[in-house]
């Protein structure tokens, strides 16, 4: 399997690096995609910085390449995900707007009718951004938050973002092992 990873400028570079070293585990192959709004949250916040993230990655494109093979239909991939989702890197792929590489990626996507994923950090959801997701989705987009679930009792913050990597991967088929289903155990 052959997927596409955006990381856009959203508070939530931990939920990036989660699911890049889950799909690593799973021996899929990533293309990372890294914009310069993300890499100034990474600065901001403290967390996981670059290296973080591209150790757990195949490729790794500069999101100023609009000739990487991921900017082209003909280049096959499996779908791709953006993990966070800014309110700004929505609103470009729900109006196709692609003027960075990420953006480009995400165009290309939907455009071959490949699964895209979009994962949003950002609250609250202002009407534009609302508008965005509706839109988005209805261009073909899986819109998701990152919204972690308590049912399983989660003991630590590593336990919350296993949850949001295996919604997420989920919706390419994949199993990420450890994830506690709602009812899965048949209580």
């Amino acid at each position: 399997m052959r997927l596409v990873v955006g990381v856009s400028g959203g508070s939530g570079i931990p939920y990036a690096r989660a699911v890049l070293r889950a799909l690593h585990d799973l021996r899929v192959e990533t293309h990372l995609v890294v914009s310069s709004g993300a890499k100034r949250v990474m600065g901001a916040e403290g967390g996981p910085q670059l290296t973080d993230l591209t150790v757990h990655a195949a490729h790794v494109h500069d999101d100023r390449d609009l000739a990487a093979s991921i900017a082209s239909g003909s280049y096959r991939t499996d779908g791709m995900l953006v993990i966070p989702c800014s309110a700004g890197t929505l609103a470009k792929i729900a109006h196709g707007f692609a003027d960075n590489l990420l953006s480009r990626a995400a165009h290309v996507t939907l455009k071959e009718r490949r699964p895209l994923v979009l994962v949003l950090r950002e609250d609250p959801l202002p009407r534009p951004t609302l508008q965005n997701m509706l839109a988005a989705h209805d261009a073909g987009a899986t819109v998701m938050t990152a919204s972690p679930g308590f049912y399983h009792a989660p003991k630590d913050v590593d336990e919350l973002l296993h949850f949001v990597t295996a919604r997420v991967l989920d919706q390419f088929g994949l199993e990420t092992g450890g994830f506690r289903r709602w009812r899965e155990d048949g209580s």
